[in-house]
């Protein structure tokens, strides 16, 4: 029996499922501060690649990074999905699309 898991981008829920389902003994095992090293090793890359151009790259990097949060999120106990329903009635501050914060977005 093949294992068959909801195509990631159907929703923050089943990405972070699978990426826990694919990785989650080892990144429990290597514990939050060395997952963390690795995650900021990721973003590191994708500013070289965005700095590149390369799409077939900057896809790959954006998928490592967003992975590598999905680890920290599982690794603290975090619901991708519930955490990013802040924004879902548009800036958390204002709640403007687009924000009309004079400041710029609430970012705390």
């Amino acid at each position: 029996m093949s294992y068959e898991p909801e195509r990631p981008h159907q929703g923050l829920q089943s990405f972070q499922k699978l990426i826990d389902d694919i990785y989650g003994e080892r990144d429990a095992a290597r514990g939050l501060a060395s997952t963390h090293m690795w995650f900021a090793e990721e973003c590191g890359e994708l500013a070289r690649a965005l700095r590149g151009g390369d799409k077939a790259n900057l896809e790959e990097e954006f998928a490592d990074v967003l992975a590598w949060l999905s680890t920290l999120a599982s690794l603290t106990g975090v619901d991708m999905e519930e955490a990013a329903s802040r924004y879902e009635t548009g800036c958390p501050r204002c709640e403007g699309v687009p924000c009309c914060c004079e400041r710029g977005p609430a970012r705390s």
